[in-house]
């Protein structure tokens, strides 16, 4: 992140350290990387404390709040979806883990895939992110690259493979 766009953010500010994934945004490589792995402990807290529905409730919830806390975050910074803006990947995250159960080798695929998707943005992701803006815009392509992960995760599962 550029030192002019640092001072714009604090992570003191409660909507800006949310937006940032806890600060893990902040790292100097792979940003969505690491909020991708800041969103692992929150999984595996919500899948062994809340009931399916609660799951599913709670993601959304992060869903939703998190179009208007990458918005604001974002016009904060006076950039569009800088990289150090990593809640769409916590909720992008908490998608793809939908009903999986969790052990390191879902939680390991899981992260794996999600990365994939979320590098790769295979159509429809990348029509996606190249046309809409704003938070909903941050977040549509990590809600996407949740979703395929997550559909794909359970054909893995129900297949066997894992």
């Amino acid at each position: 992140m550029d030192r002019h766009i640092r001072k714009r953010v604090s992570l003191a500010n409660p909507i800006h350290f949310l937006a940032l994934g806890f600060g893990s945004g902040l790292a100097p490589k792979a940003p969505g990387t690491f909020g991708t792995l800041a969103a692992l402990p929150l999984v595996c807290l919500l899948a062994y404390s809340t009931s399916l529905s609660g799951y599913l409730l709670i993601t959304l919830l992060v869903s939703v709040v998190g179009i208007w806390l990458c918005d604001k975050t974002a016009r904060d910074m006076m950039v569009h979806d800088d990289s150090s803006i990593v809640w769409d990947e916590i909720a992008g995250m908490l998608i793809a883990m939908i009903a999986v159960p969790i052990s390191w080798q879902t939680l390991l695929l899981g992260f794996v895939l999600f990365r994939i998707f979320d590098i790769l943005k295979p159509w429809p992701i990348s029509y996606l992110d190249a046309r809409v803006h704003g938070g909903f815009g941050i977040m549509v392509d990590d809600l996407l690259a949740g979703f395929f992960t997550l559909i794909l995760m359970h054909l893995i599962l129900y297949m066997g493979w894992l």
